[in-house]
């Protein structure tokens, strides 16, 4: 089963209310505004930081801000910041030393498009697209018979 981290899931939820507060917010704040543990969501940012999707600032009135709205944050560069690269196998685009069995690999290089089709399809969707709700769907009300 292909899946990403939990920490890239916490990674979209504290991006989430990030964006939904607005302005600089603090680890705490972020914490106690999401239910994820303080030390997660720190870890979870400086990552963020690191990747150049947040910026922290210092001082008193310091947290952390975005530094663009999630619209424009495609789920891969979340993804590649927490995780690191997107791909299904150890042999990533060519890559060489990864694998002890890469010398007599009969599907050496054919994951290759595989991977791009992945990292492609995931660049097509942003953050805001996966961290808006959707509305719940309430069927029709049903007459009563009279």
């Amino acid at each position: 089963m292909l899946r990403v981290s939990k920490l890239t899931d916490y990674a979209v939820v504290v991006l989430s209310r990030l964006e939904a507060e607005g302005g600089v917010q603090t680890a705490p704040g972020l914490s106690a505004g999401t239910g994820v543990a303080e030390p997660t969501v720190a870890k979870v940012l400086k990552m963020l930081s690191q990747a150049g999707l947040v910026e922290g600032q210092r001082g008193p009135r310091g947290g952390y801000r975005l530094l663009r709205p999630l619209a424009e944050v495609p789920l891969s560069d979340v993804i590649v910041a927490i995780d690191g690269p997107i791909a299904l196998t150890a042999c990533v685009d060519g890559g060489f030393g990864l694998c002890e069995a890469e010398h007599v690999c009969p599907v050496r290089g054919r994951w290759d498009p595989v991977n791009a089709a992945i990292r492609d399809a995931l660049s097509g969707i942003t953050v805001a697209e996966i961290a808006t709700p959707k509305p719940i769907f309430a069927p029709p009300a049903i007459a009563a018979a009279e």
